[in-house]
């Protein structure tokens, strides 16, 4: 499930709270009743254990919500940044040699 996907996921579940909290009322102001809403108390983290830390489990979270790019995406785009320097290493050659021949001309003579 993409990250779009869990986002709407995740306000459709609150919008659905917020009704059968209101006796299924629509507010006409939400951001009043969400500034209204009592304050959620802190969860505790845990530090994780020794041989899994807290990071590690978090940097393994992270990874699983990136949305990662097909095989034929990830060789498209590698052909073109293959292509574009490519030509930007054509186009600083020629500006350094069209440079060199410009000193060796003028100034070295």
């Amino acid at each position: 499930m993409g990250r779009e996907a869990r986002r709407a996921q995740a306000r459709a579940e609150r919008r659905q709270r917020r009704q059968a909290k209101s006796g299924s009322r629509t507010p006409r102001n939400p951001a009043a009743t969400a500034a209204a809403a009592p304050a959620q108390p802190e969860q505790v983290r845990s530090r994780g254990s020794f041989l899994r830390p807290a990071w590690i489990t978090d940097i393994i979270s992270e990874l699983r919500k990136v949305t990662w790019p097909s095989r034929q995406d990830v060789g498209y785009l590698s052909f073109v940044v293959i292509v574009v320097s490519l030509i930007i290493g054509m186009i600083l050659g020629a500006a350094d040699l069209g440079f060199g021949w410009f000193v060796e001309q003028t100034i070295l003579r």
